[in-house]
């Protein structure tokens, strides 16, 4: 087993007996073979006092998942590229409110979808530039290919912009995606969106590396993170489970990416995609939000200031508003009401809102294959699922692990 401490959940204030509820409740999920596995993790104090993993690395397969199981992590990824574009904003080497043409001059004369359709587009000026702070929020007017709900994602397919079968890199990946529109003027919404894959472009121009090198150099080596990578390498390929997908209508799930040597994650992408390009394990993740639990640091190890943290989860949203709000009909990985939007990820505002226990300021993220975290500084907890299904929404499952771990407080 793993070097990590487990704790007794007493010594954290946890009733063992009530997170024991958490793999029962599961279980039903992998034993009516809607979900390949669960792991969860919970932990409090920065010590773990659960983990618990039920199920397999195939659907219905006999290998059982282990602690060093290795996921697809999709949007999980964009908190890793959100600290690391701060952490350049702490060295200097880039602002918010900068223009995000600085960067790449593509952008500078980007247009916004006023009317008409995907092949005949009315276009107007924006009403102000696209900003870096906007990439962090989402509040840039940029979209994503599979939403299906506007006609610029419909540009989008039209183009080829998904990440995933883009033949060029990050660079030509961006400068493709400046020539479509923009869903609205910078600043007037909140979208979901290729924002990180954008902001990932930026990390690379400010620091000079790609973005596997800063990642690898500046957060996952000094973090101890070994299993996280773009690109599984060949001696831990057998470790990376399969992926499923849940279809809507009929319900069936079926594989959409094999583990081991048949995955597509056994070569490397053309694209590092900053917002969805990631895989990782849970111990892996568990380190990163260790780090900012604790104020940017770890074991000695200081990624970012406790002061730059605090900022990082604080609603950015214009006016305090929530997701709701602003992005009424979007795609989100976590419950829109309640919720205003940090540097990187969710931030609980409005705990009634949300429809479950929790704290005000808690902040969190999710991906595409119904992983998911959040960190409640209040209680000092870090909580952590993976599985590997898509879409995320596919079962209520990200609600019923809170409702699992609040209920075992036991202080």
């Amino acid at each position: 087993m793993s070097a990590i401490e487990q704790i007794d959940p007493a010594e954290a204030g946890l009733s063992a007996e009530k997170l024991n509820r958490i793999p029962a409740y599961f279980e039903r999920y992998i034993q009516q073979q809607r979900l390949p596995c669960m792991a969860a993790l919970v932990a409090r104090g920065g010590k773990i006092a659960h983990l618990s993993l039920r199920g397999a690395t195939e659907l219905g397969g006999s290998t059982p998942i282990s602690e060093n199981t290795i996921y697809r992590i999709y949007s999980m990824t964009k908190p890793v590229t959100s600290v690391a574009a701060m952490m350049l904003f702490e060295e200097g080497a880039l602002r918010l409110d900068h223009e995000v043409h600085r960067y790449i001059p593509e952008f500078k004369d980007v247009m916004v979808f006023a009317g008409g359709t995907a092949d005949k587009p009315e276009l107007r000026k924006p009403d102000r530039a696209m900003m870096v702070k906007d990439l962090f929020l989402h509040t840039a007017g940029i979209t994503y290919a599979f939403l299906q709900q506007h006609p610029v994602d419909a540009i989008y397919r039209a183009k080829g912009l998904d990440y995933a079968s883009h033949p060029g890199d990050l660079k030509s990946f961006c400068e493709l995606l400046a020539t479509a529109p923009l869903v609205f003027s910078p600043g007037e919404r909140w979208n979901y969106s290729n924002c990180t894959d954008v902001l990932g472009r930026i990390v690379e121009i400010a620091s000079g590396m790609t973005l596997d090198e800063f990642f690898q150099n500046r957060i996952f080596a000094p973090l101890g993170m070994n299993d996280t990578f773009f690109l599984v390498p060949e001696n831990k390929l057998a470790r990376l489970m399969a992926c499923y997908m849940r279809n809507p209508v009929d319900g069936q799930v079926i594989k959409v990416d094999g583990n081991g040597a048949s995955s597509a994650y056994a070569k490397k992408p053309n694209v590092l995609s900053g917002g969805g390009g990631l895989a990782s394990t849970i111990i892996d993740y568990f380190k990163f939000c260790c780090m900012l639990s604790n104020g940017g640091e770890l074991n000695g190890v200081r990624i970012l200031s406790r002061k730059t943290l605090e900022f990082m989860t604080m609603n950015h949203l214009p006016g305090g508003k929530t997701l709701r709000e602003m992005g009424d009909r979007t795609f989100s990985e976590t419950r829109m009401d309640g919720s205003g939007f940090g540097l990187g990820w969710a931030v609980t505002t409005d705990v009634i809102a949300t429809m479950q226990p929790g704290s005000p300021g808690t902040y969190s993220w999710g991906g595409m294959a119904s992983t998911f975290f959040w960190i409640d500084p209040v209680e000092d907890i870090i909580a952590i699922q993976m599985t590997q299904l898509i879409p995320s929404g596919a079962y209520p499952i990200r609600p019923q692990l809170q409702q699992l771990v609040y209920a075992a407080i036991d202080e």
